[in-house]
C-alpha cells in the first residue's frame, strides 16, 4: 500500500523575488526577499500549516535556487520526494511589484521552459497519486507537454480508481481531486493568434480545461479563470457551467465581492470578503486552496469551508509574502471571531505550559 497524504498537489513551482519596498516599480527597487513560489506548492505549504500531510510532484532546475526550494519545501513540512531536477532548464523566478491595494504585476522568468512544465506520465507514483484524499492540479499543468499528458493521466487515474470501487461521483470526505483553474496567459504558447481579441480568447486553452473538468469533482477559479474555462463570467452562469462540465463542487472567486460556492446538490453559499488592509494579495489565492482543501478533508458543510478559506487568504493579503505567510489554524479561528484580519506575520500556536510535577512548589 502507498503512503497516504491528505494533499497532493501537482505542477507550477519557482522562486519568488519580492521587493521589500511597497509602492515602488522595479526598477526603482534596491531589495528583495526570495521566497518559496508557485501556486501548487504554495497550496502544499498552507495545507501543510493547517496540520495536514501534504506532498507536491514538480520539478526544477539543477541548480542553487532547485536546492533552495527542496529545503524550504522541507522547512515548511512539504514531502518533496516527487520534486526531480531537469538539466537542461534553469529554476524560474518570478518578481512582483506591489502597489496596495489591488495592483500586484508579475513578471515571469520562465524561458527556455520550465522544468515544472517537464513532468513525464512514466514518472508519476500513480498510486500515491489514487491512494491521495485530495490531489490538487492547475490549469498551467495544461499548458505544454510533457506536463499536459502527465496530469491527464493523474487525473484519469483519480477517476478510475473511483469507477473501480464503485464510488459515486459525490464529495465524501478527504476523497476529492480538485481543478484549481490558475489561468496565466502567457504560459500558452501554442494559442492561436487572434489580431484584436482581448486575451480570454483561447480556444486552445479552453478545450484543455473542459478535458480535464470531466475528471474533477471541485473546480476553483476567479471570473477570468471561469470564463476561460466556460465561457461564462458571471458568477451564477459560471458556476452552472462548471457544474454542467462535470464537478461536484463550482468555487467562484469574486475579489472584493467575496466568494460564490455552489454544490450539485443545490447548497449555495454566497460568503463576503473578511476586511482587511492589504499588503500583498499575491499569496491570498493559494491560502484560500490550502484551507479549502483542510475543510474538505474535514468534511465541513460548504457555507463553513468557504468563510474559513476566505479568513485564511484575508490573513495571507496583510503579509509581504507568500509561502511564509501561510496562517497556523489558531491565526484563521481568531480572524473568524474578529470579523476582521489584523496586519502581523504568522505565529506558530504557543505551547500549553507544562502541568507541575509532584512536590511542586504551591
Amino acid at each position: 500500500m502507498p503512503e497516504m497524504y491528505d494533499v497532493i498537489t501537482m505542477g507550477r513551482i519557482g522562486v519568488d523575488l519580492y521587493p521589500l519596498e511597497t509602492g515602488r516599480p522595479l526598477a526603482q527597487v534596491d531589495t528583495f526577499g526570495k521566497f518559496l513560489g508557485g501556486s501548487p506548492a504554495n497550496v502544499a505549504v498552507a495545507a501543510a500549516r493547517l496540520g495536514r500531510r501534504t506532498a507536491v510532484v514538480t520539478r526544477t532546475g539543477r541548480d542553487a535556487f532547485g536546492d533552495y526550494l527542496h529545503q524550504q519545501l522541507r522547512e515548511f513540512g512539504v514531502d518533496d520526494r516527487w520534486v526531480t531536477s531537469v538539466d537542461a532548464y534553469p529554476t524560474p523566478v518570478t518578481f512582483c511589484e506591489i502597489f496596495p491595494p489591488d495592483d500586484f504585476p508579475l513578471y515571469f522568468y520562465r524561458l527556455p521552459k520550465a522544468p515544472d512544465l517537464e513532468i513525464h506520465e512514466a514518472e508519476l507514483d500513480l498510486d500515491a497519486i489514487r491512494a491521495a484524499r485530495v490531489f490538487w492540479m492547475t490549469g498551467t499543468g495544461l499548458c505544454a507537454e510533457p506536463s499536459r499528458t502527465a496530469t491527464l493521466a493523474a487525473l484519469r487515474a483519480r477517476s478510475e480508481t473511483r469507477a473501480e470501487s464503485g464510488s459515486e461521483r459525490g464529495l465524501a470526505p478527504g476523497r476529492c481531486t480538485v481543478f484549481d483553474l490558475d489561468w496565466r496567459p502567457m504560459f500558452w504558447t501554442d494559442e492561436p493568434d487572434h489580431p484584436g481579441a482581448d486575451h480570454l480568447v483561447a480556444p486552445t486553452a479552453t478545450a484543455r480545461y473542459r478535458e480535464a473538468l470531466a475528471h474533477a469533482t471541485v473546480a476553483v477559479g476567479n471570473l477570468d479563470e471561469c470564463r476561460i474555462a466556460t465561457g461564462e463570467r458571471e458568477p451564477y452562469a459560471a458556476a452552472r457551467a462548471l457544474l454542467a462540465a462535470g464537478v461536484e463542487l463550482a468555487v467562484v472567486k469574486q475579489g472584493p465581492k467575496g466568494v460564490l460556492a455552489v454544490h450539485r446538490d443545490g447548497t449555495v453559499a454566497d460568503v463576503p470578503p473578511l476586511p482587511v488592509d492589504v499588503v500583498n494579495g499575491l499569496g491570498a489565492g493559494d491560502a484560500f486552496g490550502g484551507a479549502l482543501c483542510h475543510g474538505l478533508l474535514a468534511g465541513w458543510e460548504t457555507e463553513r469551508i468557504m468563510r474559513y478559506a476566505n479568513a485564511a487568504g484575508a490573513i495571507v493579503a496583510s503579509r509581504l509574502a507568500c509561502s511564509p505567510a501561510m496562517p497556523f489554524p489558531h491565526e484563521v479561528e481568531e480572524a473568524l471571531v474578529r470579523g476582521a484580519v489584523t496586519t502581523g506575520e504568522p505565529e506558530p500556536e504557543p505551547e500549553p505550559e507544562p502541568e507541575p510535577g509532584p512536590g511542586a512548589a504551591s
